[in-house]
């Protein structure tokens, strides 16, 4: 197995827990409770897409630390190469919107869920694509 599967792979999983971990200390922050409680999330009606779609950005990280280590290496690499940088674009559109109103440990986060993408869009790219 190539090593720039491997690396991509825990790329992915370093991803999806970086996630979880936003999502988990949001809820430490000072009147979280109350707005989930009240259905809001910074002001973002919590509805059942909004959900779907929260688990649709964990999931397809996990997914691809799998599929990075199972598929043939010209669709791994495309694979990654393109989901890893329509996930570095969403990233990048969500750190924009942190800085509104910065707070240490989430742009620390942030920036830490920009760069994994992108490192796995380089590992891809970077790869030797096997004829």
């Amino acid at each position: 197995m190539d090593d720039w599967r491997i690396k991509v792979s825990v790329l992915w999983l370093f991803y999806a827990v970086a996630f979880l971990v936003v999502l988990s200390l949001g809820a430490f922050e000072p009147g979280a409770i109350e707005q989930v409680m009240s259905g809001e999330i910074g002001g973002v009606k919590i509805t059942p897409e909004l959900l779907f779609g929260i688990a649709v950005l964990i999931l397809v990280p996990l997914v691809l630390a799998f599929l990075s280590l199972t598929l043939k290496d010209s669709i791994n690499r495309w694979t990654n190469i393109i989901v890893g940088i329509v996930f570095t674009v969403l990233q990048l559109i969500a750190l924009g919107e942190l800085f509104a109103a910065p707070v240490a440990w989430e742009i620390l986060m942030e920036i830490s869920k920009v760069v994994a993408p992108a490192l796995i869009v380089w590992y891809a790219w970077k790869s030797k694509q096997k004829t």
